[in-house]
């Protein structure tokens, strides 16, 4: 057993403009916190792992090519591997716990 501090509590972003901080990492899965401050921009790109995303704190809506939903505190998010995303109109800091299975970037081809 690991407890996992920190783990979707906001963290200021800084200069940068986002802020991704993977907190666990296993063979199987990965765990994270993404963090997008208001007015703030969503540039990742599609993944070649699943993804769920667990609000944690603020407000935004998610884009994906077939839809567009409101999320707030509590909800829970499904991307599958491949689907292109992003969180746009960011109205409150948004804080995000982030599952990837198997681990981010595992499925990235190798150069």
């Amino acid at each position: 057993m690991e407890i996992i501090k920190g783990a979707g509590v906001w963290a200021h972003p800084g200069e940068v403009g986002n802020d991704w901080v993977e907190q666990l990492r296993t063979s199987d899965l990965s765990l994270g916190t993404y963090c997008i401050p208001v007015g703030g921009r969503d540039t990742q790109s599609p993944h070649t792992e699943d993804e769920v995303y667990v609000v944690m704190a603020g407000r935004a809506k998610i884009m994906t090519p077939d839809r567009t939903s409101e999320v707030g505190p509590g909800a829970v998010i499904f991307v599958p591997a491949g689907e292109e995303h992003r969180f746009i109109d960011v109205t409150e800091d948004l804080a995000l716990l982030v599952v990837f299975g198997p681990a981010f970037g595992s499925r990235t081809p190798k150069s």
